[in-house]
């Protein structure tokens, strides 16, 4: 019998909306990179970018509990001597939404060429409004995926 290795012909691509407003971050972070990855379907392989794309809608609506929303810093650096910057959670959403779902994602795909191709399959947008409706992306509760 020979191993089944899924070809570019045999991945069907499908688009979900997600709509993150009342969600918590890691909850709805978990689920997104499972779809963008592509593990819940039947020809997953870890080698191979098998996965969907996904438009997140309301980022700036997402929910974060305890005292995180004021206690949960971003760090980055300039690349300059004493450039370490920081912003707080409430900063970043009310500022740029869109960035702190894209990077909660983007830190559980792999850190390679393959979490990178992955990656630019996600779409996210601070409102309800999108411009993805011409692929028709089929809405799905993402509480109600494992």
């Amino acid at each position: 019998m020979r191993t089944f290795i899924p070809s570019e012909k045999d991945i069907e691509r499908k688009w979900f909306l997600v709509d993150a407003e009342g969600i918590p971050l890691g909850r709805l972070a978990t689920r997104v990179a499972l779809l963008l990855s592509g593990k819940r379907k039947p020809i997953f392989t870890y080698h191979q970018d098998t996965g969907d794309f996904v438009v997140v809608v309301n980022a700036d609506k997402v929910k974060v509990t305890g005292k995180k929303y004021d206690n949960k810093i971003y760090y980055w650096h300039s690349g300059y001597p004493g450039g370490l910057k920081q912003r707080t959670f409430a900063q970043m959403i009310s500022k740029h939404p869109d960035r702190v779902i894209k990077l909660a994602v983007k830190r559980m795909l792999p850190k390679n060429q393959l979490g990178r191709r992955m990656l630019k399959r996600l779409k996210v947008y601070a409102g309800p409004e999108h411009p993805h409706k011409a692929q028709k992306p089929e809405k799905i509760d993402i509480m109600k995926i494992n």
